[in-house]
């Protein structure tokens, strides 16, 4: 009769005892959700819905806009790239006071673009939706340093940085790039124009052939292609290089790459309007042949992305056969045949004997 009552007695404490952790674990459980990437998610979900207007005019910009059509491909990729180093990334998370430098920004910018955004200000409703962009972005960024940690989102650095190209290039940025561009293409056309004996008298921009005179205009700059280029660029050196001077070459390659690009496309219509006829200014080639010229920019890029990663390559198998082969003359030292040898006698011998 002891023994019912002391496994009772044992019984009643184990099944009491078991209702007190499990309280605070299941907090901590869900605590840890909450602030690790389920809590980010649930985050970024309740900021889109306190953008989503904003958002919404930036995408069917975006998708009406020349120069911005990249920018609702941005998100897709961003989440991409994070899906992608997901195994690399930690699985601790913490607070980090680097959030407020984010915070603060977004807060600038959120600030700056319902100031500015009214009747009689000069603020355009495209810089203000790119303050509205960089203001969601810096909100996001805040919510990752305060959900994950300072070694999560170092971890996931790029794709979080490449989250910037949500926001659309102010039209300042625009301008002055274009004009950039613009004086720069006119520089490359000139050479190639020179390179291939075509007769041109040049006043700046403007090039006067001997049955037409052409322009490099702004709109002939090809910013848009550039910046794609340098977008791709960015993608290719993270994805597939590791070296930091390696990925520094890659992209800057991309400067002089889309400069010549589109002065080759001014010499190449310049030069059919020569030999062909002036009407060749309205050809297909003029109005719709920035996809074409841009897809034989990507050539030499990849070329210069297959060395880039080649090179690397190779000097990552130098250092490792470096101490292979140096280890071949302790091995020969090794006294490894005598073992063999006497295997091989003793087994003669039981053969003899047999």
């Amino acid at each position: 009769m002891i023994t019912p009552k002391l496994s009772s007695e044992k019984a009643e404490p184990a099944h009491s005892g078991n209702h007190s952790p499990t309280l605070p674990g299941g907090q901590h459980t869900r605590n840890l959700r909450l602030r690790g990437p389920m809590g980010l998610l649930i985050f970024g979900i309740f900021l889109v819905a306190v953008f989503i207007k904003p958002l919404f005019l930036l995408a069917a910009g975006a998708m009406q806009s020349a120069l911005d059509s990249y920018i609702v491909l941005v998100p897709v990729v961003s989440a991409y790239l994070i899906y992608d180093c997901r195994k690399r990334l930690p699985k601790e998370y913490g607070f980090s006071l680097w959030a407020m430098i984010p915070l603060v920004a977004g807060i600038i910018a959120l600030t700056t673009a319902l100031k500015l955004h009214r009747p009689g200000n000069s603020l355009s409703d495209h810089d203000y939706l790119a303050l509205m962009a960089l203001s969601f972005v810096g909100f996001l960024a805040a919510g990752g340093f305060f959900l994950l940690g300072r070694k999560w989102m170092t971890a996931a650095a790029f794709p979080f940085a490449f989250l910037i190209f949500m926001v659309p290039m102010p039209d300042a940025m625009a301008d002055t790039l274009e004009t950039a561009s613009a004086l720069a293409s006119a520089e490359a056309a000139s050479f190639f124009f020179n390179l291939t004996s075509t007769p041109t008298l040049r006043d700046g921009t403007v090039f006067q052939l001997p049955n037409i005179a052409i322009q490099v205009g702004q709109e002939c700059s090809g910013i848009r292609s550039s910046w794609v280029l340098f977008i791709t660029s960015l993608l290719a050196a993270n994805l597939f290089l590791k070296s930091g001077w390696r990925r520094a070459v890659l992209v800057c390659f991309v400067i002089p790459l889309g400069i010549a690009r589109n002065g080759l496309r001014v010499a190449v219509i310049g030069n059919l309007c020569v030999h062909i006829g002036p009407q060749m200014i309205n050809s297909i080639i003029h109005r719709r042949g920035g996809p074409l010229f841009f897809t034989l920019s990507l050539i030499p890029l990849f070329l210069l992305l297959w060395w880039l990663h080649r090179s690397e390559a190779t000097g990552s198998q130098r250092p490792a056969s470096g101490p292979a082969s140096g280890s071949e003359e302790p091995t020969a030292r090794r006294e490894g045949p005598t073992p063999r040898r006497e295997d091989g006698v003793r087994r003669t011998e039981e053969r003899g004997e047999r």
